[in-house]
């Protein structure tokens, strides 16, 4: 078999990594700062979701300066001893030769504090005695368990990687690779993705295949499979977050759409809210937000979405106090699943979001969310107008079909 991509074609530099320059630049600027003596914040955590490159990062930012890179995952490492012993041998014993040393624990996040709870402690004696730079890493840096941590830590966030940072860099790896691909095809991939770098480099190996020429077709084939996989983290995030904050993110991080997010928190509920009068109140939350949908079919209000999005999320996640009990599989939407036109929709809004981020250098996604409702309150109003930006769009026939409200709606 042959090597990984995102192994073969991994950044040695920070000047080789696409995209999070701010970020980049912020914990160099960090580690300089040891030079001038121990800074006030002996650790920096880096996060943000899975494929943004917080391991590369770090282990670019040693191997520029010369520095030894002592990398433990702190979520395998179950017990507070062994990390402490492990960790705390490395930030305080001197390298051969005065060279310098980068700590990294990984997934500080994943921590399992029902098997060790004395594994965060251990980990903040490390930072406050460590004599050098310490990066933690973590996809979910608001995670109630590791808060201890990021309070002693420089908080630094990497995002998913943009189309405009992401198209050369699959660019410059499809040469390497002796591979061609139709522009149109990456932006798909990418957005598709949702600017995960390393998904979308295994993706686009396994379309290479034994082709010389990647297309939308590819591209298209390859979305017909299964991803539900990440709606279950974004249910995860609605049903156990114990801020508004951090529950009305799920709206953000989410691969559907706003309403089919909203048929999977009420299909689940019932399963993930074991307490009668916590689900009454969490299903009236839900019973709001469904009313704030349908007036927005009915009037096209779109300033009432941000009070429907709020309640489906925040409202459910307040409502929940009691713990469920051992782990509850997410269930699939029986409503989704008997709605014959889901699928045409989403494509067809797929479809219109492409072009429109094509020609606002968007993703699909961000561009459907940011332009549809102007493009339906220009529909309402002048015809001419909306004429000219279908017509501009190319994209005419999807946005009537998308538009044009249903008889009854």
């Amino acid at each position: 078999m042959s090597e990984p991509w995102t192994v073969k074609h991994r950044p040695r530099t920070t000047k080789e990594i696409a995209g999070n320059k701010l970020a980049i630049d912020k914990l160099s600027q960090w580690l300089e700062s040891w030079s001038k003596g121990r800074p006030s914040k002996a650790a920096a955590l880096l996060h943000g979701p899975p494929g943004v490159g917080k391991t590369v990062v770090s282990e670019a930012v040693a191997r520029e300066r010369g520095w030894d890179l002592v990398e433990i995952n702190a979520s395998d490492k179950r017990s507070g001893e062994v990390l402490s012993r492990i960790a705390g041998m490395a930030s305080t014993q001197s390298t051969l030769g005065g060279k310098g040393r980068l700590i990294l624990l990984d997934e500080v996040d994943g921590i399992n504090l029902r098997e060790d709870q004395g594994a965060i402690t251990a980990l903040l004696s490390v930072v406050r005695e460590s004599r050098f730079p310490i990066v933690l890493t973590a996809n979910d840096p608001w995670d109630k368990k590791i808060r201890p941590l990021r309070e002693a830590c420089l908080l630094i966030e990497l995002k998913r990687l943009s189309v405009r940072d992401g198209l050369p860099l699959l660019n410059r790896v499809l040469v390497k690779e002796g591979v061609r691909a139709d522009e149109e095809a990456l932006r798909l991939l990418l957005d598709k993705n949702n600017g995960d770098i390393r998904s979308t480099l295994n993706d686009l190996q396994i379309l290479s295949g034994s082709r010389k020429m990647v297309g939308t077709g590819e591209v298209d084939w390859l979305s017909w499979r299964d991803r539900t996989e990440p709606i279950f983290r974004v249910l995860g995030l609605v049903f156990n977050s114990e801020t508004v904050a951090a529950a009305r993110r799920a709206t953000s991080l989410s691969d559907v759409d706003h309403e089919m997010l909203f048929q999977w928190i009420f299909e689940n509920a019932p399963y993930q809210i074991p307490n009668l009068h916590e689900l009454n109140e969490a299903v009236e939350a839900l019973a709001q937000a469904d009313l704030f949908y349908a007036r927005i079919r009915r009037t096209q209000d779109w300033h009432l979405l941000s009070y429907a999005l709020d309640l489906m999320t925040a409202g459910v996640a307040m409502a929940k106090k009691t713990p469920t009990g051992g782990f509850v599989p997410m269930k699939f939407p029986q409503r989704i699943s008997s709605m014959s036109r889901t699928r045409g929709t989403r494509e067809l809004r797929r479809a219109v979001g492409t072009a429109i981020g094509y020609k606002c250098h968007l993703s699909s996604r961000r561009a459907a969310q940011l332009y549809l409702p102007v493009i339906q309150f220009v529909r309402e109003h002048d015809q001419e107008k909306y004429g000219k930006i279908a017509d501009w769009l190319g994209s005419r026939e999807e946005l009537e079909q998308l538009l044009v409200p249903e008889k009854g709606s």
